[in-house]
């Protein structure tokens, strides 16, 4: 995804965050949370310091959703109780916004690969994106617009298709739209009328 200003900002926040953590950190013999945080000379180091540095790394990589972070957390072996303070506080401060991902996600989506809005709600969901949320960040996809960039990507697959039987065209056409989530009915009709409007299609 293309970071948007917003998004650009929260980045930055993350970055100069993770460099006063990693510099409060140096001053108490703190070693940078990498892959196997600890405490240089200490086995046991704070908790909440090494969960805040995994998530300010991670949301220095790129923007992510709070059930991304939480996931990462546990594969680390962050505690439950630890890891929901910190991604409170993150959140609190607008370093973890699901509703901003969700909408940049969409627009990104949309721009460079087409998705229908089945396809993008799935994919949000899958990222840990709250169901309400999802929708809302489809919800400006009417089924209008919808067809319409249905209509544009079988028009622009068609013309790598010229030449091949019409029966080839429309299998190739059904399956690309099928596999951008496409309900059956729009990619038939799309496809129905793709086919019939192409100049090698119509009759002289």
């Amino acid at each position: 995804m293309l970071p948007d200003p917003a998004v650009a900002a929260r980045r930055s926040s993350a970055l100069a965050a993770l460099r006063q953590a990693e510099a409060a950190a140096a001053i108490h013999g703190l070693r940078p949370a990498g892959p196997h945080a600890d405490v240089a000379g200490d086995p046991e180091p704070d908790p909440h310091s090494v969960a805040k540095a995994i998530v300010l790394r991670q949301l220095a990589i790129g923007p992510r959703t709070r059930a991304q972070l939480d996931s990462t957390l546990r594969r680390r072996g962050c505690d439950p109780e630890v890891a929901a303070r910190v991604l409170d506080r993150m959140t609190e401060l607008g370093l973890i916004d699901d509703a901003a991902f969700a909408e940049q996600l969409v627009q990104s989506r949309q721009r460079t690969k087409g998705l229908s809005g089945a396809a993008l709600r799935k994919e949000l969901r899958d990222k840990g994106v709250d169901d309400e949320l999802a929708v809302a960040a489809v919800g400006a996809l009417d089924d209008e617009s919808e067809r319409a960039r249905a209509e544009s990507l079988a028009a622009k697959r068609l013309r790598s298709l010229e030449g091949l039987p019409p029966q080839v065209q429309a299998r190739r056409l059904a399956g690309m739209l099928a596999r951008k989530g496409y309900s059956p009915g729009v990619a038939y009709a799309v496809v129905r009328d793709t086919l019939e409007s192409a100049p090698e299609h119509q009759r002289d």
